[in-house]
């Protein structure tokens, strides 16, 4: 049995992350708080280059987080893969500005054999009001997401 995916793990998959070409400006910023037992909590400063037009978060841009975290708390799970995208759903409930603080909290649903099903919240870390909930599907593939050996 392989050793227990946690917060160390989710720090070195999220250093690789940001080294990755596309993916540096945009998660640069995010900070892996807790994780493990198919969880991930991370958090972030809202900058500049994460503004749409208005001055608001982006919405692409949370929707990135939503994939990028909910695909790092299935990764915690027992020999989980992080698997494809099939569906990600975002409700925008309450904009956020540049400077505000927000927490991501991740959770697995449910890995089965070939999908997983994953949710999350975005808050202000001020007064813990949602900014967006997102939900997650997976292609993980067969056997229940197991990595081959």
């Amino acid at each position: 049995m392989s050793a227990k995916k946690g917060l160390e793990f989710l720090r070195a998959v999220s250093s690789y992350m940001t080294k990755t070409n596309g993916y540096d400006r945009c998660l640069q910023q995010l900070k892996i708080v807790s994780g493990g037992d198919g969880k991930c909590t991370a958090e972030f400063k809202v900058a500049e280059e994460q503004l749409n037009r208005a001055g608001g978060l982006h919405g692409g841009f949370t929707a990135t987080i939503v994939d990028v975290v909910t695909t790092y708390a299935l990764m915690t799970k027992e020999n989980c893969l992080p698997g494809v995208s099939v569906d990600i759903h975002v409700t925008y409930l309450k904009g956020a500005r540049e400077g505000d603080e927000v927490v991501i909290d991740a959770n697995t649903i449910r890995a089965g054999k070939n999908l997983a099903f994953l949710e999350c919240e975005l808050r202000h870390k001020r007064d813990n009001s949602i900014i967006a909930r997102g939900q997650h599907t997976k292609y993980i593939g067969t056997g229940g997401g197991k990595a081959k050996e």
